[in-house]
């Protein structure tokens, strides 16, 4: 049954059933639709014609009854790529309008894998250096490795540097981390391990905890802090600690 996908792609739960059912069984007329899909045959028939204005249902008339059939499930690539032009073409109003309202300092947060892509998503469109604070490779959980693999893309043409001070354990562990990731970076000494981590980039400070090397906690929290004050300041405590660790390669030395 495809009928979630249909849903997903923006058709009511009748019009999915129905456009499952023609699928599955071929076109038939009203009643056996509505025996097919499950649809009561008086919803069926409004569906059924919502369904031919947005291109997913022909009639074939005949003698004895009106047949439906549906379009080839082809049309649904069309489908969506009508609905992202229309998106496209009305986002800078939209972006105009919700610059406008938005507050200059705000807080608030993200849940889970979801939520960690969300406001790596941001860091993209700040698009300033990231600052990162006790980091553990939390980046390249399995979960995220589709999503990290093209965020460092993005990032890199977009000419984002990471600078990272991380948990000491990811020097030994985790050298492919290091080398996604590149220099600059530091390390923290070991008494200083924790299991949280911090961003800063543009004007937001990312906090979070729950992490283990290159591993996120499935509930994990992500807080995020808007304020440009807030950031310098947190930008200017970074760098002391910054400062007051010695290079990478001296500890890798030792």
């Amino acid at each position: 049954m495809s009928t979630q996908l249909f849903e997903d792609l923006g058709l009511s739960m009748n019009e999915a059933k129905i456009y499952d059912a023609l699928i599955t069984y071929g076109g038939s007329g009203v009643s056996t639709i509505a025996l097919r899909s499950s649809v009561h045959r008086s919803n069926a028939y409004d569906s059924l014609h919502r369904l031919i204005k947005k291109g997913l249902v022909y009639e074939v008339f005949s003698q004895k009854e009106t047949i439906y059939e549906a379009v080839d499930p082809g049309k649904l690539l069309e489908f969506v790529e009508e609905k992202q032009a229309k998106v496209q073409a009305a986002l800078p109003s939209l972006l105009s309008q919700f610059q406008q309202h938005r507050s200059p300092e705000r807080a608030y947060i993200f849940k889970g894998i979801e939520g960690v892509k969300n406001y790596l998503r941001e860091a993209l469109k700040v698009g300033e250096n990231i600052y990162s604070f006790g980091a553990k490779g939390a980046w390249f959980d399995p979960r995220l490795e589709t999503f990290v693999r093209w965020f460092l893309k993005e990032a890199k043409r977009n000419k984002i540097q990471y600078h990272h001070i991380f948990d000491h354990e990811v020097r030994e562990k985790l050298p492919h981390v290091l080398k996604a990731v590149g220099k600059p970076y530091k390390f923290l000494p070991k008494e200083y391990a924790t299991d949280s981590t911090m961003d800063v980039f543009g004007d937001h400070v990312v906090t979070f905890h729950g992490l283990e090397l290159a591993k996120l906690r499935d509930d994990i929290t992500i807080f995020v802090m808007v304020s440009p004050g807030l950031a310098e300041s947190y930008r200017a405590w970074w760098k002391l600690v910054w400062d007051l660790l010695p290079e990478a390669k001296n500890r890798r030395g030792k």
